[in-house]
């Protein structure tokens, strides 16, 4: 099972915990969402729970419970500047389509 950083979302990661004060790395999950089925969720993982992974890449955790593995396994999580935006990235084998819109995707 792997949950794969780039150094840019690592450095982000780390900007946004240091900001905020606390919290021991980011949350990553799906939940049912748009068109095509799942949307990513980011948040700040304040605790572990029994069924967590944890993930380390680049001195920051990632935490994904073991629920939603099956739609993150192999994903990479980037962070990415496009002329004025700055966002999250999610380079995800195992989504087999996405929605017009880009807010879901959809596993096969």
């Amino acid at each position: 099972m792997s949950v794969n950083l780039t150094e840019s979302a690592a450095k982000q990661i780390e900007k946004q915990l240091q900001k905020r004060g606390k919290g021991i790395g980011l949350k990553l999950a799906v939940k049912k969402s748009g068109c095509s089925g799942y949307a990513y969720v980011l948040d700040y993982a304040d605790q572990l729970d029994d069924d967590d992974a944890v993930f380390e890449a680049f001195g920051v955790k990632v935490v994904v419970a073991a629920t939603d593995l099956p739609f993150l396994e192999g994903i990479q999580l980037d962070y990415r500047r496009e002329g004025i935006n700055e966002a999250f990235k999610f380079d995800n084998p195992n989504v087999k389509g996405t929605c017009g819109c880009g807010e879901s995707f959809a596993v096969g």
